[in-house]
């Protein structure tokens, strides 16, 4: 019999927790990786309430990055850098599979560690991280995207999870991949903030939707541009698919006075939009109302 596979998880909030507690549901070993402050508040388990099911865990809790297969990295994007100090020892680990929002963040990580040990991936689902160790999976779907270098080491997992609900893929096409995300994520995460609404009163109101609309068909502008294989109908139509009572993480955040990740979400179009000479205006006057929301000027990308 195998030696059950090995994880970490940088970053034990909603994203992290939620694959943390799915795969040691699946049999897998976990380790969640926390700050050494915070590290007594953590029990050595992790208890799900998800769409997919309810279920408490066995995990190990640890302020450093031990010996593993695979290294699941789930920070927000403006907390990666400080979080990577917990990665003492990058050759003991096999893969780095960061599932952050944006694009910027793999080229940053390649740097570091070498690109045959990043493995790029997106993950599109609302759950949050509500007590240590208690995580809330809201909403009816979890959709894990993997770049293809990483299915002889991830296969197994991804078949795991595929088993307790997810919906997995590998992505041969690494642009494709990695926008194929933002172009969702930063039209949907822009407009649910500046407006502070939910997906269905978006929807419902003309004005916003227009505004949500002609700032999906910019994002498919510049991916397109970046060698991305995008349709903005297709984009279009799984946002009207999307539970109405679904808000962003940035509306979130904002809501809580905590630094959005808008350059993260955002920047990457409006740098491409430059680089490419494609005007974005319904993009760029998001970005402004988001920053107006937020107090303070949190993103320079031109």
């Amino acid at each position: 019999m195998s030696e059950p596979m090995r994880h970490a998880i940088l970053g034990a909030g909603g994203v992290g927790g939620l694959i943390g507690a799915c795969l040691a549901h699946s049999g897998a070993s976990v380790t969640l990786v926390v700050r050494r402050e915070t590290l007594a508040q953590y029990p050595k388990k992790l208890r799900l309430e998800s769409t997919f099911g309810n279920f408490e865990v066995d995990v190990a809790i640890a302020e450093e990055v031990p010996p593993v297969d695979a290294l699941w990295i789930a920070v927000k994007a403006t907390q990666l850098e400080p979080a990577l100090a917990a990665l003492k020892n990058p050759d003991a680990v096999r893969g780095i599979v960061p599932l952050l929002n944006g694009i910027d963040h793999v080229a940053l990580l390649r740097a570091k560690y070498g690109s045959g040990r990043v493995i790029p991936a997106t993950i599109a689902v609302e759950t949050e991280r509500v007590g240590p160790g208690h995580i809330i999976h809201r909403s009816p779907f979890a959709r894990l995207n993997v770049s293809s270098v990483g299915r002889g080491l991830l296969g197994s997992s991804v078949e795991q999870l595929q088993k307790i609900g997810f919906a997995c893929e590998f992505v041969d096409d690494e642009p494709t991949l990695m926008w194929g995300k933002l172009v969702f994520l930063a039209p949907f995460a822009l407009t649910t903030t500046a407006a502070d609404k939910t997906v269905g009163e978006i929807l419902s109101d003309p004005q916003w939707r227009s505004l949500g609309e002609a700032c999906v068909r910019e994002a498919c502008a510049v991916a397109v541009a970046e060698g991305a294989k995008v349709d903005p109908e297709k984009v279009l139509s799984g946002v009207a698919g999307m539970p109405g009572t679904m808000r962003s993480s940035m509306q979130k955040d904002v809501a809580q006075h905590k630094t959005p990740e808008l350059d993260a979400i955002a920047g990457p179009i409006l740098r491409g939009a430059r680089g490419h000479g494609i005007d974005v205006p319904a993009t760029r006057k998001l970005v402004a109302a988001v920053e107006r929301r937020a107090g303070f000027v949190v993103s320079r990308p031109a």
